[in-house]
């Protein structure tokens, strides 16, 4: 089979989903049999294409497309390990998706106009990752937020869908301009548009006598799409307040939408390698997301709202390990956060079960700061001692024992649980052998991902001088929010902690200020523009009319 059929075939993915959103235009309404069949087919069809298009990657290990279009500039395709993965990874959890809405909104008399939304969402995202040109690469990042702001909008009549989707649409032009500059740069620096032939130029380094500032302009405009993207503070308040959307949208949104801000960093990896600023740039914004939602996350009521700022934690840190240029582990951590983000929101209902379920040892409350730091230094002991037997280079590969640093200190409460009170030669035991597991889990599984893609992303090499001052930092802020974890319920009962935790519980205000400044919380009525205190629009019934129930409650 020609490599141009192969494409062709795998082209059908979205082909069937944009087909399914066409046909929900003549079928909006109660129970649409025939769009509810097509949406199934149409993940079936996608699942195989995936199967098969890996077939034949594994044979040539790259199959692209020729452009159609100007000069280099337009629509082609790319395939290769890093667009498979992904694809594989849309196709399955467009799969869970699509089956629960058909349960979810049966009943709905818009069901059909929501299963056609939803399956444009999934054609757009699945065009992103196969983009093969810029070209395409733009438009498929400006369809997925356009066709995401019409799922946010299902439920148009409820002020808090229109305020969140409302600010989200503002940060998502705002990321779609920034994508745009770094294209223009990109195709006024390489005369192409096409991916390969732009990483081709920069591993070759066929412009190394033109000017770098083109370049790093380039990469510092991709990193701040991404972190606009993926609700990186202090722009992250939108994602909080999206919760109006049905279930289906928030596990689509969380486990695949929001991952397009590292999947552009990952594709792009070769412009970032090549950078300076842009690579601390994500360090610094991400490391500092990652740990500022972490903590709101632990004091949160709500358990949509703690997942909404799980996932900004999340792309924090997988942008954050973008930035130190560890691109598979970053990839790891993309898809494994996709399925658990999936689950969690899909089964939020059984939260209760899986709380008491939960087999973490409780750390007591009356630990001494000299046994929580005891068991911090135990933690990473142990994975030093691993990671020096497995074979890695302390200082070729310093970015990896970071992030694997980073990783295992979370085990650090199991272990000061252990010497907490009294020696416990059992929990210790436990603890060291989970240790040992999460070290052989890290270093094996990133090892299998940097198999796949290493032809798709640079080497790790040697950090620069300002590198390793950012990891440092981040090591140390991160090994100081597990500390003040783990001596917090030592704290809880003081003034000053429970005034902390209120602050934090609202994310500092971030989001507030925010609002203020993009003038978020105002929208048009028929006379004015007035504003609209939480107060007020959370309280509303679904099924009144926004405008007259406002004006009414506003007077």
């Amino acid at each position: 089979m020609s490599d141009h059929l192969m494409i062709l075939l795998t082209l059908l993915a979205p082909a069937v989903f944009v087909a399914t959103a066409v046909a929900s235009w003549f079928q909006p309404g109660f129970k649409p049999r025939q769009i509810i069949a097509m949406s199934k087919a149409s993940t079936i069809i996608s699942i195989i294409m995936v199967a098969w298009s890996c077939f034949y990657v594994f044979e040539d290990g790259l199959l692209a497309d020729a452009t159609i279009g100007i000069k280099d500039f337009g629509f082609s395709i790319r395939l290769d390990s890093l667009s498979l993965l992904m694809l594989g990874m849309i196709a399955l959890l467009g799969f869970i998706v699509v089956k629960f809405s058909i349960n979810y909104l049966d009943g709905d008399p818009n069901q059909g106009a929501f299963m056609g939304r939803l399956s444009a969402t999934i054609a757009s995202v699945q065009l992103l990752v196969l983009s093969g040109n810029l070209g395409l690469l733009l438009v498929s990042w400006i369809l997925t937020s356009i066709s995401l702001h019409r799922l946010l909008l299902f439920y148009r009549h409820r002020p808090g869908a229109q305020l969140a989707a409302r600010k989200k649409f503002m940060l998502a032009r705002l990321g779609d301009a920034c994508l745009l500059v770094a294209i223009g740069l990109l195709y006024d620096q390489y005369s192409s548009g096409d991916l390969e032939v732009i990483f081709t130029a920069i591993k070759s380094g066929t412009l190394s006598g033109s000017p770098a500032w083109p370049l790093e302009v380039s990469a510092l405009f991709l990193a701040l799409a991404a972190i606009l993207k993926s609700a990186q503070f202090p722009t992250h308040g939108w994602l909080i307040e999206v919760m109006e959307t049905p279930t289906p949208v928030s596990a689509l949104l969380h486990a695949g939408l929001l991952n397009a801000g590292p999947f552009l960093i990952i594709r792009m990896a070769f412009v970032l390698d090549a950078s300076t600023v842009a690579p601390i740039v994500l360090m610094s914004i991400g490391g500092f997301t990652a740990l500022f939602a972490s903590v709101a996350y632990l004091t949160q009521t709500s358990v949509k709202t703690a997942l909404g700022y799980s996932s900004v934690g999340h792309m924090g840190f997988s942008l954050m390990v973008c930035g130190l240029g560890v691109y598979p582990a970053a990839m790891l951590h993309l898809v494994a956060h996709s399925f658990y983000k999936a689950h969690a929101f899909l089964s939020s209902g059984s939260v209760i079960e899986v709380i008491r379920g939960a087999k973490v040892v409780t750390v007591p409350q009356s630990v001494s700061p000299v046994k929580i730091v005891g068991g911090m230094a135990m933690a990473l002991a142990l994975y030093t001692a691993f990671a020096l037997i497995w074979g890695i280079d302390p200082k070729q590969e310093f970015a990896l024992l970071v992030i694997g640093a980073v990783i295992v200190m979370g085990l650090s409460r199991i272990f000061t649980a252990a010497i907490a009170s009294k020696w416990n030669s059992k929990l210790l035991a436990r603890a060291t052998l989970l240790a040992l597991l999460v070290t052989v889990a890290f270093f094996s599984l990133e090892s299998a991902t940097h198999y796949l893609l290493s032809s798709q992303v640079p080497e790790l090499t040697v950090p620069g001088a300002g590198k390793i001052i950012a990891a440092g930092i981040l090591l140390l802020a991160f090994g100081l929010a597990v500390f003040l974890q783990l001596i917090a319920p030592k704290l809880s009962r003081k003034p000053f902690y429970q005034a902390l935790a209120i602050h934090v519980r609202n994310g500092c205000y971030a989001n507030a200020l925010f609002d203020r400044l993009v003038n978020a919380l105002y929208i048009p009525t028929t006379e004015s523009r007035q504003v609209v205190p939480p107060a007020v629009w959370q309280n509303i019934p679904p099924e009144t009319t926004p405008v007259k129930e406002l004006e009414e409650q506003l007077a």
